[in-house]
């Protein structure tokens, strides 16, 4: 029989259909072709992107990442970030802010689970630099770190890549998820990190970081990572941490890599009382329209199957 699960902090639901349940690996996808001419992301292909913002090694030839401005960006930082209503239904702004893409390696036969935990852990580093340079900017209030693999998950472009929108709103499940913090006072996600490490839906830790199939998880094989200090923001992390965390989601990658999972993932960061997290969405199924008409989802694979798939 089926489940109804509400998540942890929000009041959003999820149905757990086990009588539809499948395996994990009976998902086992066939692997998406890549059918591009031009691999715009390439080395010596630097001149059909916008001006670089930044690379590493700083001032190499031979670069292992590269950012710069996405061509078809959602935001540009042109026009008024304020926000304003008129009459009393109409509120809005110019979509204001910076659109960036992260290559992640040059050779586009690689996904990032073929990478090293070493250069995972460069990219996390990467991620925190943009962070940190963007929330500077004039009318930024939230920098998007996110990353999009696999053609279900909505990527147009083979070669491996994250994406920022550094914007002028704070998401609203960031402000709920604040706004739960603040009534109640305490970390609330370190409750949680210390119900679900000897749980069936614990996959794996480390020194510094912990990482489970969330209780009310949307998608089937969704997996969360935290860090097990209460820090806001991967800006924050120690040289442990960063290296930990790397370690954690290439395992994670890797697994979803063997039934050729399209994937999304983003930072998951709080303003002031919400933990840092990663949450990683596997695509495998679609949302009908039973998930849209009531915000309700139905997800075939129970957490705790997810959580076994990722430890065997």
């Amino acid at each position: 029989m089926g489940e109804l699960r509400k998540d942890y902090i929000l009041d959003k639901y999820v149905i757990i259909a086990t009588e539809r349940a499948k395996r994990p690996d009976q998902f086992k996808l066939e692997p998406n072709i890549n059918e591009e001419k031009i691999d715009y992301f390439a080395p010596g292909n630097e001149h059909l992107t916008p001006p670089e913002i930044l690379r590493y090694p700083h001032d190499a030839q031979d670069w292992k990442i590269r950012v710069f401005p996405n061509k078809f960006a959602a935001v540009n930082n042109k026009g008024n970030h304020k926000i304003k209503t008129d009459n009393k239904y109409y509120t809005y702004a110019d979509a204001y802010g910076y659109h960036e893409i992260i290559v992640e390696c040059p050779d586009i036969t690689k996904e990032l689970a073929d990478l090293s935990v070493d250069e995972i852990e460069q990219l996390l580093r990467i991620y925190s630099n943009r962070i940190t340079e963007l929330s500077k900017k004039e009318g930024i209030k939230y920098v998007s770190v996110f990353k999009n693999n696999g053609r279900d998950a909505g990527t147009s472009i083979a070669h491996t890549h994250s994406q920022v929108i550094a914007y002028n709103i704070v998401p609203i499940h960031i402000k709920e998820e604040e706004n739960v913090h603040k009534e109640k006072n305490k970390d609330l996600y370190g409750e949680i990190i210390e119900s679900e490490k000897n749980s069936k839906r614990r996959i794996m830790e480390n020194e510094t970081m912990i990482s489970f199939c969330p209780y009310a998880s949307r998608f089937p094989m969704e997996a969360w990572i935290f860090p097990k200090r209460n820090i806001c923001n991967i800006t924050e992390f120690s040289e442990e941490e960063y290296k930990d965390f790397a370690k954690i989601l290439k395992n994670i990658l890797v697994k979803l890599k063997s039934i050729n999972a399209s994937y999304n993932f983003d930072l998951h960061y709080g303003i002031k009382n919400v933990r840092f997290h990663m949450e990683i969405m596997p695509r495998i199924t679609k949302w009908a329209g039973f998930e849209h008409a009531t915000g309700t989802i139905i997800n075939v694979v129970s957490p705790e199957d997810a959580a076994k798939f990722y430890r065997d």
